[in-house]
């Protein structure tokens, strides 16, 4: 009940969904003849827009995520696993055509199969099972094997976990399997901005792993700025950016980190 909750509230809560959703308070509100909350809805709606859509708000909220944490030194030997985060595939496009579709996240799976064949002896734990609210498409992990497979990484060497909606399932279901197969210095492979929120989880549970970020989506050096040049790509930016501080925020109060902001 709660992966459902978080999804429905996630999309009344993103930028674009806030600013409809005020608009038609605000529509509500001339109706009534409630002028000053019409007005207050009509501006906050505009507000949020012009953020949105013709600033660098969001590019600087997910830079920050995605300077948090760098990439770990690698351990002596190499490692013992790799292990990937799923979120890197279109489920649903896949379904009707084949193929392994993948989208921005999809270096998650360039950079795993880099680490794979860098790292022969490596295991590799794919965990990504259907995100979907209908439940009833391919996860990341079921994908990866085909995927892997395809680019000559033998299917022995996969571990695959594919009951996961979430980050926090994600890293639960891994703990389990990492401690069935005896398996340690691993690399935890996901995009840069998921890694903090990624590191606390696994640091709650007692695990060590090595970070190792990738699916960089800012230059690391952009400051807070009007942008009339890219309105469609600030405005994924910053929905981005906006889920991934709420998912800290939340997990931080439900106790499932121990820092709001983990590194």
């Amino acid at each position: 009940m709660t992966y459902y909750a978080s999804k429905i509230f996630w999309l009344a809560a993103q930028p674009l969904s806030l600013a409809l959703l005020l608009l038609l308070l605000g529509l509500l509100a001339g109706l009534f003849k409630w002028y000053r909350l019409r007005s207050a809805a009509s501006g906050l709606a505009a507000l949020v827009l012009f953020v949105t859509l013709f600033t660098t708000t969001g590019p600087v909220l997910l830079q920050v995520l995605e300077d948090r944490i760098p990439r770990a030194e690698l351990p002596a030997g190499g490692p013992g696993c790799i292990i990937m985060l799923g979120g890197g595939v279109e489920a649903e496009v896949i379904a009707a055509r084949g193929g392994f579709e993948m989208n921005q996240a999809g270096d998650r799976f360039i950079e795993t199969l880099r680490l794979a064949r860098d790292f022969p002896a490596a295991r590799i734990l794919i965990s990504g099972g259907d995100g979907s609210l209908s439940g009833n498409y391919e996860g990341d992990a079921a994908v990866a094997t085909r995927f892997f497979e395809a680019f000559g990484v033998p299917a022995d060497r996969l571990i695959r976990e594919t009951e996961s909606r979430t980050t926090f399932e994600n890293v639960a279901n891994t703990k389990d399997l990492l401690a069935a197969n005896g398996l340690d210095r691993c690399l935890l492979v996901t995009s840069a901005f998921h890694m903090p929120r990624s590191v606390g989880l696994f640091s709650k549970l007692g695990l060590d792993v090595l970070p190792w970020p990738t699916d960089f989506r800012t230059t690391g050096r952009t400051g807070l700025a009007l942008d009339f040049t890219q309105p469609s790509t600030n405005s994924q930016l910053t929905t981005t950016a906006l889920r991934e501080w709420t998912g800290l925020l939340l997990y931080y109060v439900a106790g499932r980190t121990h820092a709001l902001f983990p590194q």
